[in-house]
């Protein structure tokens, strides 16, 4: 592998272009005509103009990537996340183009992307699982499923994630009402109408576990991330280790996962993620078959370079890891998403960037795709930074991100640094019990104060 073109923007394109200099990789920037500027664009080594602002017109346009890695004579594409990162057809057509596509086969992709299908593959090997239903034809065979299941079920789409095409639903009428609405959101977002249903849990944790696999049968398990802290099924903070995951559930989890991967021929990195009940019981979920928003705090208690690794397996490389069960960590780390939104209502807040100071210090990364000059787009995701904080207890990692946001300065636009501040307060974030209606309820909380005062 001699050139890798980059089919993504912001901080996971750099984050690739720095992991691609380090082992002696020449890079290619794919932009459109809104982000010339960018810097993903100023570090790589050459950079193609793939289309206009709009996603489907140049970064979700295949036609326009494959042709800007011949021209570039880019032997390599590093999807990153998001994008065109899990689209099997892809990945297919880069193989038939002689381009290696950095992530796993086509066929690995499908077995462990479609939620439907990985969660057939769960069942096979053994990984816990909620109650749930098949593809499901319509509203009526929905209601059916539902109801055998037992109310509160969530409606989930079986191409993607992220929070769209998800509903929870309590009542026969509110399926009859919800499943167009999913079923619509998911061809939209995924151009896949395909719904299934799931048992809904009230207030689970969310806990996912990375993974490495090679070419040669070398399948490693890095520990688990908790990211239970989300709003709208979207991620906030993540830290690893979680702090409610315990040595022996941890290493029983990392066992199944590491025969469930080798025995789907699955290499590359992936996400397995799952729910944890009041319980303390782990179920599957999903897998993200590519890198992930959060692989830093991975990162940062391991020593390990995610995305090299990643570069290595797509060049057949044999990873030289210990066989850990489970991984050893070093410490504790928390990452905190910093986008362009109102701290407030949480609209986006595009526009243009009159100041940036990221913070620093020991223990302290950032991840970034942004400066003082830059223009944010209303036309993509509104992630601007990841804060990553590394030190030896929780309660040390804790302190060091409230002083990190604290020095965080973006001015021209708003961000959500302030609600961060608000959740590295938070009485269930510092006892560790947070779950996914956290930041819910801290939402209904401050509004039911403004609505008395």
């Amino acid at each position: 592998m001699k050139k890798v073109l980059i089919a993504n923007r912001g901080e996971i394109a750099l984050r690739v272009i720095r992991a691609c200099r380090e082992l002696g990789i020449e890079t290619v920037a794919v932009h459109s005509e809104v982000d010339a500027r960018a810097l993903h664009v100023r570090f790589a080594d050459e950079s193609v103009c793939i289309g206009p602002a709009n996603a489907a017109q140049s970064y979700l346009n295949i036609p326009a990537v494959l042709a800007a890695a011949e021209v570039t004579g880019a032997d390599a594409i590093h999807p990153g996340y998001g994008f065109l990162s899990e689209n099997a057809r892809f990945a297919e057509l880069c193989g038939k183009a002689g381009i290696t596509f950095i992530g796993p086969s086509p066929a690995a992709m499908r077995a462990w992307g479609d939620k439907v299908t990985a969660r057939d593959n769960a069942a096979r090997f053994g990984l816990p699982l909620l109650p749930g239903s098949r593809v499901l034809a319509d509203a009526e065979h929905a209601v059916v499923e539902a109801e055998r299941i037992g109310f509160p079920v969530i409606l989930k789409a079986s191409g993607g994630g992220g929070g769209r095409g998800m509903r929870i639903v309590r009542s026969a009428e509110e399926v009859r009402s919800q499943f167009p609405k999913a079923r619509a959101e998911a061809e939209a977002g995924f151009k896949n109408p395909d719904i299934y249903l799931e048992k809904f849990i009230e207030r689970p944790k969310h806990i996912e576990f990375q993974v490495v696999a090679d070419q040669h049968g070398g399948v490693w398990t890095l520990g688990e991330r908790e990211c239970s802290l989300q709003r709208r099924h979207q991620k906030m903070v993540e830290e690893a280790p979680s702090p409610r995951m315990n040595p022996e559930s941890r290493q029983r989890m990392a066992e199944v996962i590491r025969h469930a991967i080798r025995e789907t021929g699955y290499h590359s990195l992936a996400t397995m993620e799952f729910i944890m009940d009041e319980t303390g019981e782990l179920y599957f979920l999903e897998t993200n078959t590519r890198v992930q928003v959060e692989h830093p705090v991975t990162e940062m208690v391991t020593g390990l370079d995610l995305v090299a690794m990643q570069l290595r397996v797509a060049m057949g490389e044999k990873l030289d890891l210990p066989d850990t069960r489970p991984w050893h960590f070093r410490g504790h780390s928390i990452e905190c998403r910093i986008n362009a939104e109102d701290p407030e209502t949480f609209a986006p807040w595009p526009g243009l960037i009159t100041e940036y100071f990221p913070p620093g210090g020991a223990g302290v990364r950032v991840d970034s795709g942004i400066y003082g000059g830059w223009r944010v787009p209303a036309d993509y995701d509104s992630l601007l930074a990841k804060v990553i904080v590394h030190a030896p207890t929780r309660a040390e990692a804790i302190v060091r991100m409230r002083r990190a946001l604290d020095e965080f300065i973006v001015g021209g636009i708003r961000t959500n640094i302030p609600f961060h501040k608000v959740l590295m307060s938070d009485p269930a974030f510092l006892d560790g019990s947070m779950t996914t209606r956290t930041v819910e309820n801290i939402l209904a909380e401050r509004k039911a104060r403004l609505q008395s005062s």
